[in-house]
């Protein structure tokens, strides 16, 4: 028997993003996708305006989290899943990379109780923008290093866009602070043998001059949480 999801919790962590932060919470509430709608904004100790925006805008539809400081992407979406009540748990990035659009086609693995979690995919062959090669070959690194410790075959282990059963999260301690948050949830849902589907997904790539964040260093990082939590976790 298929179980019936009434409440959907999307988590949205942010981090100085005073130009896309109303956008991308606009885009969010207009989404129709047939399920209450739980939208939960984590501010990471903005100081360039993000804040009160936010502030202007939390109301009984939308709400908001601050940090005093910022403690990074990991922090902020543990902070996002503990006030999370939805039967499913999505998480947005706040930089309009990745279109609400999308959520029905990533929902329905979930709704017709074939999936218990999801990861849109960049490389699936939808829309998207032509950016950095590099970029390209170190995402496709990371993902079979990643499949090769999570015994997994996805085609994109740092996507943005992945949803939850709530079970799932409540099964799981994560551990990361910054954008070891991928791996490490890849990682420990691949341990847990749980149902894992793709969807391919738009994507709007942003460069570095457009405010993206996350650099060479972090992708060193990642090979090291992914041996962390394959091996010594």
């Amino acid at each position: 028997m298929v179980k019936s999801f009434k409440k959907i919790s999307i988590v949205i962590p942010a981090y100085n993003e005073e130009k896309t932060i109303a956008e991308i919470i606009h885009r969010v509430k207009k989404t129709e996708i047939g399920l209450e709608k739980e939208i939960i904004v984590i501010d990471d100790g903005s100081n360039d305006g993000t804040r009160e925006i936010l502030k202007n805008l939390a109301d009984e539809s939308l709400k908001v989290i601050f940090h005093e400081k910022n403690l990074g992407k990991g922090v902020a979406l543990r902070t996002g899943f503990s006030q999370a009540t939805g039967d499913i748990i999505l998480v947005q990035d706040v930089d309009l990379e990745y279109d609400p659009r999308d959520y029905p086609r990533l929902l329905e693995p979930i709704l017709d109780g074939r999936a218990d979690v999801v990861y849109g995919s960049r490389f699936l062959g939808g829309p998207h923008r032509v950016l950095l090669f590099w970029h390209y070959v170190g995402n496709k690194f990371l993902t079979t290093l990643c499949n090769l410790c999570a015994n997994l075959n996805l085609t994109d282990m740092e996507t943005g866009f992945k949803l939850f059963r709530r079970e799932v999260l409540e099964k799981i301690r994560l551990k990361s602070n910054r954008f070891g948050f991928e791996p490490e949830i890849t990682v420990k849902v691949g341990r847990l043998r749980l149902r894992v589907y793709e969807v391919p997904i738009s994507y709007s790539g942003r460069d570095y001059s457009e405010g993206k964040k996350i650099t060479w260093k972090d992708g060193l990082a990642a090979i090291f949480h992914i041996l962390r939590f394959r091996f010594f976790d």
